[in-house]
């Protein structure tokens, strides 16, 4: 792989062209909570919750993501370590995925959240659809309006 693509894979700022694009990366939600494998269920509920998100995402001390808890996990359990309720090894993306594949991809596969890692699978962020599908709208807009000639 060469340079420019390890680069915007690890999302490092762009410039030119590429920063007219906006990505996954630049999308995603980097307040997402975290949790580690061995906290409990009961715990991790409450912090998730009291943060008003429905997701959170399973690391270790390197950030890398090892799992994903969604609305439906975070209702199970009690004193169950998080372990025993994430999704193991969820379908991660990189932040120079363009935001609109991505909105695309996420409303194919009625995805609420995808988390947003680095290559060597580092938490960047999380991305939610609807931000997703947001960003890419006023995208296509824009490029609308600028074609017809109306900005």
């Amino acid at each position: 792989m060469d340079g420019k693509a390890d680069w915007l894979a690890a999302g490092l700022p762009v410039e030119g062209a590429s920063v007219e694009r906006p990505s996954a990366g630049d999308v995603a939600r980097r307040d997402v909570p975290t949790c580690r494998l061995d906290e409990a269920i009961v715990e991790v509920r409450k912090r998730v919750r009291g943060a008003g998100w429905d997701a959170c995402v399973v690391v270790n001390d390197q950030r890398v993501v090892f799992g994903l808890l969604r609305d439906a996990e975070l209702e199970k359990g009690r004193d169950e370590p998080v372990e025993q309720i994430m999704r193991p090894g969820p379908s991660t993306f990189r932040p120079n995925v363009p935001i609109g594949e991505m909105a695309n991809f996420m409303v194919e596969h009625d995805l609420s959240n995808s988390p947003i890692t680095s290559s060597d699978g580092r938490l960047i962020g999380l991305l939610r659809k609807e931000d997703a599908a947001r960003i890419a709208l006023e995208r296509h807009r824009s490029r609308e309006a600028h074609e017809r000639g109306d900005i």
